[in-house]
């Protein structure tokens, strides 16, 4: 039975095809890149040599499971720059999407799991994995779930890897500002679930501001491009079908309000982000 798309598949599926980029997480902003859709490739390549770095030296069969791999463009490279990697991506169009990028890749084939992470198949691979690598995906997943699959599935000494935003704790307006960025896991919550486990950190960057930028990025576009657009849109449906789109209007009112509101009331801001969310960059390691 063919499973229906979730919102958050579209939401990525129409980020790739609106702004015709290869990665689907946000980019790194420096102050040597000017911030412009025609450098978000840029930024978000940057985003990906970060990771990359902290990654072992791809020698000795280094396994990295990319959990949440998106369109397979970071999957790929670790592939090409020698590292076994293997992918999750419970997204049947994604998954489409990854396939396709593999074709062609001349060493072992790598694994996709076409899956959540909570159904994966951790008989499968006992110890398995060096590196287990979420970018942007671990906000989706309860860590009471993902931590035991993770413990098992990671070798001793194996390296866990989180770059992703939290919830910082803050309030004051209403949750106005939170409710506008949804998802991620409050941070305090994150640090008390690692401490229940083998896990001993290594290295836990904030690196808000250089993500927070991409917000501003979205939000010139959201305003000076996609809000005009559906504006005439909806300016054209009135003068040809007048009663049909007022019943479509009032039939979606709720809805539109609550996308207005999110999407286009200026609550939608890098400022917000930055109040509201913390990115972290963090690395833990499974004891040997």
């Amino acid at each position: 039975m063919e499973t229906k798309m979730h919102s958050r598949e579209l939401g990525l599926v129409l980020a790739q095809q609106l702004l015709d980029v290869e990665d689907l997480h946000y980019g790194l902003w420096d102050a040597d890149l000017e911030l412009t859709l025609g450098n978000l490739a840029v930024a978000q390549q940057r985003y990906n040599e970060m990771l990359v770095a902290l990654l072992p030296r791809p020698g000795h069969e280094v396994r990295v499971l990319d959990i949440g791999c998106g369109t397979g463009h970071l999957l790929r490279q670790l592939l090409d720059r020698g590292y076994r990697a293997d992918g999750v991506i419970p997204a049947k169009n994604l998954c489409e999407a990854v396939r396709r990028r593999l074709a062609g890749f001349s060493g072992p084939a790598p694994r996709i799991h076409e899956c959540r992470f909570e159904d994966f198949p951790t008989e499968q691979c006992p110890a398995y994995y060096d590196v287990a690598l979420f970018s942007e995906s671990f906000q989706y997943i309860s860590p009471s779930v993902s931590l035991p699959i993770l413990q098992a599935i990671l070798k001793p000494g194996g390296l866990l890897l989180v770059a992703d935003f939290f919830k910082t704790g803050n309030s004051g307006d209403g949750g106005v500002g939170d409710g506008t960025f949804g998802g991620g896991h409050p941070l305090s919550e994150f640090y008390a679930s690692m401490k229940r486990t083998p896990f001993v950190l290594i290295e836990d960057e904030d690196i808000t501001c250089r993500v927070s930028p991409n917000i501003a990025l979205v939000d010139e576009l959201l305003t000076n491009r996609i809000k005009p657009a559906m504006l005439a849109i909806g300016r054209y449906a009135e003068g040809r079908y007048p009663l049909l789109a007022r019943l479509a209007l009032w039939l979606m009112r709720k809805k539109l309000d609550k996308a207005n509101h999110k999407y286009f009331s200026g609550h939608r801001c890098k400022e917000v982000f930055e109040r509201y969310k913390t990115y972290r960059v963090m690395s833990y390691r499974l004891p040997s």
